[in-house]
């Protein structure tokens, strides 16, 4: 295994250029541990030391076009389809559906990461700058009442406080995690063990 500055790393293999920014992006906010590098075809991947990779996520077309490659890193190989129809997609590969919304991949990526890397055992531990307490008890109930759905008002009635102060903890709770979306903040509080995975 091949690691830059002690990162493993993720492949990206598909021509769609922004598909690629876009799972590169959330990929990161998954697994802030892994660096993505991504490639518009086969031929670039196979240039690049194609073995350094801990996982690829390869269009479907190129993995049909060099399935003999990916089959034998089946394990690591995840295809990204745009159906989630189970009987258009490859029986020996795991396969994400890209064509979901945001929220809806998200789960999917961490589905994905939990169960292939259950508490990140199989991962080298995150910075520590990563796994340091940021908020404060209030703004995690907060914020695992904001991932799960729930909006402000509702927010408010559970944990018996005033909307503007939940509006309050919302905005400290984004400044302070550097995060602009709920998916970010999912990601995040699923990935501390903040929010079961079953509830988002």
């Amino acid at each position: 295994m091949i690691y830059t500055e002690g990162r493993p790393k993720i492949a990206i293999i598909d021509p769609n250029t922004l598909a690629t920014m876009g799972l590169k992006q959330m990929l990161l906010n998954v697994m802030p541990i892994m660096s993505v590098d991504t490639y518009g075809s086969f031929m670039e991947l196979e240039a690049n030391q194609p073995d350094q990779y801990f996982h690829y996520f390869v269009s479907m077309a190129i993995v049909l076009e060099n399935k003999p490659f990916f089959l034998e890193r089946s394990r690591k190989t995840i295809v990204l389809t745009l159906s989630l129809d189970s009987m258009s997609q490859l029986s020996e590969f795991h396969s994400l559906c890209i064509n979901v919304p945001e929220q809806e991949l998200v789960r999917s990526l961490l589905m994905l990461e939990q169960h292939a890397h259950g508490q990140g055992h199989n991962m080298p531990p995150m910075p520590s700058v990563l796994t340091q307490k940021i908020l404060s008890d209030r703004e995690i109930e907060v914020m695992s009442l904001i991932v799960q759905g729930f909006i402000n008002k509702e927010i408010a009635e559970k944990l018996n406080i005033g909307l503007a102060t939940v509006i309050t903890h919302r905005k400290n709770i984004m400044d302070k995690l550097g995060m602009k979306s709920v998916s970010a903040l999912t990601i995040y509080a699923v990935m501390h063990g903040y929010v079961d995975i079953n509830k988002i």
